[in-house]
């Protein structure tokens, strides 16, 4: 049985492994094997759960229903493995909205912890970052919503990081920061990026103005889509540079004091309402450069706000945490 969350404007459909196979579809029950054998079945998968149904796809809409498959869980207790499967049929290292949506998948079935911590573990086929990723998830309440706490972990920062090759340094407020060709091509203004990783790579551009950042519309046009596909996308779909292994684009601008507004395009996906691993690297970038203190920061998207709580400790950050909520759509 398939079905289909909303967390903040990112959709996913969820899908066990069992359900796959009763299509034809022949996913392994190991998720680890299913991850390194992905270009079998991940494509075939997409097409059979997040295409439009004939004659039902709005206009103007992106061209699948949903961001992609959450495939699991593989067992029937935590830990829990399962597998972030984008529209073009890669795999995702991590989505915070993903994770929040599987969260309220697993408590919807009754497997997820009321009381406890649950690990998540993120099955892929990346090299260069260690697969499983594992998230640490709690159900909680904020402001009287209920939803979930993710433990994204403490982020790295720096081309290095995200394994960006060639890049030239530019300050601001006195933090070194990237000069991404790239994307400066086509905007002047977008000059000043923090590589971040929190388990997926990020390549936040930091803006002065309104202006600067680039509309959901804007960047499904050709003129515009088709530069950040290069960039954001590994080959052969993109060019992999700055990094060969693609990476999630986003755009920040402070709006006041721990409160920043971004936009999201993401690898493998394109431009997005919203993205939970992009809204935390946003806010660990906007640390960086003193836009935000460590605590509560707010980051706005189309889609909506997502809190996250930056732990500090020795002026570095040791923790980054992201609420999310999700609601079954069908």
């Amino acid at each position: 049985m398939a079905r289909m969350y909303d967390a903040r404007g990112n959709i996913y459909i969820v899908v066990a492994p069992e359900a796959l196979r009763q299509q034809g579809i022949a996913v392994p029950d190991q998720a680890g094997h299913a991850a390194q054998t992905r270009e079998v079945w991940a494509l075939a998968a997409i097409a059979a759960y997040c295409g439009w149904a004939p004659g039902t796809q709005p206009p103007g809409s992106k061209d699948h229903c949903s961001d992609g498959l959450l495939v699991g869980p593989f067992q029937s207790s935590p830990p829990f493995d399962l597998l972030i499967v984008n529209t073009d049929g890669t795999l995702a290292e991590r989505s915070g909205n993903g994770l929040t949506i599987f969260s309220q998948a697993l408590s919807d079935q009754g497997f997820l912890p009321s009381d406890d911590p649950c690990v998540l573990r993120v099955h892929h086929d990346k090299s260069d970052t260690p697969s499983p990723g594992q998230t640490s998830v709690k159900a909680a309440q904020v402001e009287g919503v209920q939803g979930f706490w993710l433990d994204l972990g403490p982020p790295g920062f720096g081309p290095a990081a995200v394994s960006a090759a060639g890049m030239d340094t530019v300050l601001l407020n006195g933090r070194e920061l990237s000069h991404v060709q790239q994307l400066s091509a086509l905007n002047g203004a977008w000059s000043r990026s923090q590589f971040v990783r929190l388990g997926n790579p990020h390549c936040v551009t930091l803006v002065d103005s309104a202006d600067a950042l680039p509309g959901n519309e804007q960047m499904r046009e050709p003129a515009l889509g088709e530069g950040l596909t290069r960039i954001a996308y590994a080959m052969p779909t993109g060019a992999g540079r700055p990094c060969p292994a693609g990476i999630n684009l986003q755009w920040a601008m402070r709006l006041s004091p721990g409160h920043i507004a971004a936009r999201v395009f993401e690898r493998g996906e394109g431009p997005t309402a919203s993205s939970g691993t992009s809204a935390s690297a946003v806010a660990c970038a906007a640390w960086r450069v003193g836009w935000v203190d460590a605590g509560e920061v707010k980051v706005t998207m189309p889609g909506g706000t997502a809190p996250i709580l930056l732990e500090e400790e020795r002026g570095a950050l040791s923790r980054v945490s992201l609420f999310g909520t999700a609601r079954l759509v069908s």
